[in-house]
């Protein structure tokens, strides 16, 4: 997987097309992921205790991994990735400005 928890990533496709925002949380088995503010959906929630009232509430949910596309943080561009081995370590590199990510 080329992306990580925590990255900052731009949405490719679907509503929020061009938007950019962190990655929250990753599913592997499902190959999606939750993006911070972004692919938001209402959902309802009952009320608990007599006299309160229901709610809508927007939640962020799951997103394809291929619609997202990493963010350098050097160059700020929408990138794709590639990788460098330096030694026994491996690290991603942008493949626009080919700083480390």
């Amino acid at each position: 997987m080329k992306i990580k928890k925590g990255d900052k990533v731009n949405i490719l496709a679907g509503k929020d097309k061009g938007k950019s925002g962190k990655l929250l949380k990753i599913f592997k088995v499902e190959n999606k992921a939750i993006v911070e503010g972004l692919n938001l959906v209402i959902k309802h929630v009952r009320p608990r205790k007599e006299g309160e009232k229901g709610q809508r509430i927007e939640v962020p949910s799951k997103i394809n991994i291929s619609k997202l596309m990493l963010v350098c943080s050097k160059c700020g561009k929408a990138t794709r990735i590639g990788y460098r081995k330096s030694g026994e370590n491996k690290s991603r590199v942008c493949k626009k400005c080919q700083s480390e990510i």
